[in-house]
């Protein structure tokens, strides 16, 4: 099983279309921590990942970096975190994000790098913006499951 993966998506629609295969695949639990900088393509990728769950397209997958949180419901609950104004785990502490995470939906965390310390995930994705359409796209799986997902998406990533 693959532990790391590197992909680079040609556009915005092949980056939607590697997050839509991680929400065909997800299961109950599955954490997903997203960075990069500004444009680099989260909350893209972040929009597959629901289209994949089977959330509804009248429920639009938008960056929740007001609120913080979002909850679009599909075939599995994905709770959709944005930490661009949090620093530390404590502020997440408030959100109730220990027991969203442990439970049974899909948890996926934009900005995560920017918490002093990292929170435990299936999966660590880093986008980098290579120029307006190309994104190279840097999987680390953190657990068994995510060894397995990083082994899955790397097989497919020719028939996306």
């Amino acid at each position: 099983m693959l532990e790391r993966w590197s992909t680079i998506t040609a556009d915005p629609a092949e980056t939607r279309a590697l997050g839509r295969r991680l929400g065909q695949l997800a299961r109950p639990g599955l954490v997903v921590l997203l960075a990069g900088e500004l444009g680099a393509g989260k909350t893209c990728f972040a929009q597959g990942v629901a289209e994949g769950l089977g959330v509804p397209v009248d429920s639009p997958v938008t960056s929740p970096s007001y609120t913080l949180l979002n909850i679009h419901q599909g075939r599995l609950p994905l709770h959709h975190f944005d930490l661009y104004r949090l620093t530390t785990v404590e502020d997440l502490e408030d959100l109730g994000y220990d027991e969203i995470a442990e439970g049974g939906g899909v948890t996926l965390v934009e900005w995560a790098d920017r918490l002093s310390t990292p929170l435990p995930a299936s999966l660590r994705i880093i986008l980098v913006r290579i120029d307006a359409l190309r994104r190279e796209l840097c999987f680390e799986a953190g657990d068994t499951f995510g060894m397995e997902l990083v082994a899955v998406l790397a097989k497919s990533a020719n028939t996306l």
